[in-house]
């Protein structure tokens, strides 16, 4: 036991001497830098350019925001609770030239306004992630995320894939997973429109289920059920591929303003025409839906 105890006690003293490597006198919470490489992956995953306000959680050195702006042109701040690590920041834009593009906060993530962004990156605990779910689920539609390694609870991403990360100096292999969402808008609900085919209008229902930006439509024309081949949310836009009996394919692209979706209908592969449903019934999303409260049992000793 004496053996093992010392054993134990060696690999807890290496491993607290690794963290204090990686916290670099920077506090008291552990620094982890994002390998270049993966900074590089993950702008390029969302798809970062000059037209883009990129806001970083966790920002360290400040590498992602500054390679926003020096490689794509956008503008952006990142915030981070370590005080060194933000003058660090600021000085490396500085040196990097970018210094008006890129700025850094001493500031707590859940007391930032994220509302500017078009771009979130980040590379935080997945506790903190979950945390930060419903702020990020409130942004506007269209937003893109972008997390290193860590998901964001039970939101499954639209994008997810494994790389090497040379230098990454946390774990066992040096690779990395990057994650990237869309925050969706809330489609959720029984929407009716009219489809016509040049000699007739009819109504055309759509009911849309929601689970963030998993969406299950079904549809109902005249009255009559149809088949829905296919329906998918991204951001703002809704896209719905259904058969309709005298009609053939049809194919709607919308998007919400209010209680109205407004875009285009394409019947049967011809000319694409305007077309707009009203929202008839709201339905909450499911990820949003309030749930029973867990009752649970406990057997008496």
């Amino acid at each position: 036991m004496t053996g093992l105890l010392q054993r134990w006690l060696c690999v807890m003293s290496l491993a607290v001497s690794s963290l204090a490597v990686h916290a670099q006198d920077f506090g008291d919470t552990p620094y982890v830098q994002t390998p270049q490489v993966v900074v590089d992956s993950m702008l390029k995953t969302a798809g970062v350019s000059g037209r883009d306000f990129v806001i970083d959680l966790g920002s360290g050195d400040g590498r992602m925001i500054i390679t926003a702006a020096k490689r794509f042109g956008a503008r952006g701040f990142g915030v981070d609770l370590d005080r060194k690590l933000v003058q660090l920041a600021n000085a490396n834009a500085k040196v990097e030239g970018v210094s008006d593009k890129a700025v850094f906060y001493a500031r707590d993530l859940f007391e930032t306004d994220l509302s500017p962004a078009s771009v979130i990156t980040l590379y935080l605990l997945p506790e903190v992630n979950f945390m930060a779910r419903s702020k990020f689920l409130a942004l506007a539609p269209g937003t893109r995320i972008v997390s290193h390694d860590y998901g964001i609870g039970d939101w499954p991403p639209d994008l997810s894939y494994d790389m090497d990360a040379p230098g990454k100096s946390v774990g066992r292999n040096p690779k990395s997973k990057v994650l990237y969402w869309v925050v969706p808008d809330n489609v959720a609900g029984r929407w009716r429109g009219m489809i016509g085919d040049g000699k007739q209008s009819r109504p055309l229902e759509l009911a849309v289920r929601q689970h963030y930006q998993k969406v299950t439509v079904t549809a109902s024309l005249g009255g009559r059920a149809v088949a829905v081949e296919s329906a998918r949310l991204s951001g703002r836009s809704l896209a719905v591929r259904l058969t309709a009996p005298g009609l053939g394919v049809v194919s709607l692209t919308a998007e919400r303003d209010h209680q109205v979706l407004e875009g285009q209908l394409r019947v049967d592969g011809r000319d694409a025409v305007r077309w707009e449903a009203a929202r008839t019934e709201l339905w909450d999303p499911e990820h949003l839906a309030k749930r029973p409260p867990v009752v649970r049992e406990f057997q008496a000793d």
